[in-house]
């Protein structure tokens, strides 16, 4: 005959830690902007002239898709900025609005 083991009472993690709302910090809050990839593609968008996703892939070295999905997930829906897109000589290029007035009006924003 077997043993069967006793089901042994669970004892409390000691590196599990309570938060309290006071204590959580928000993750904006400590973090200094300017020298990542993001900021620089932001930097880029803000150009009057707008940048490509080629220029946007050589300056950070991220693949194609990988720039539009930076476009819909950041840009669009976490900073709620709006990403205007306009096709010139063959080319698409792309900038964030509100910046320039005069080139707004062939602009076509992206769904």
């Amino acid at each position: 005959m077997s043993k069967s083991k006793r089901a042994r009472p669970q004892k409390a993690r000691v590196g599990a830690k309570v938060r309290s709302k006071a204590t959580v910090r928000k993750s904006a809050a400590h973090r200094k902007r300017g020298k990542s990839k993001q900021d620089h593609v932001l930097h880029l968008l803000r150009q009057p002239s707008g940048v490509t996703i080629e220029n946007i892939t050589q300056a950070t070295g991220w693949q194609s898709h990988s720039v539009r999905g930076f476009f819909a997930g950041v840009v669009r829906k976490k900073l709620g900025l709006s990403l205007v897109s306009e096709k010139t000589d063959g080319e698409r290029v792309y900038r964030i609005a509100g910046g320039t007035a005069g080139a707004n009006s062939a602009a076509k924003s992206i769904p």
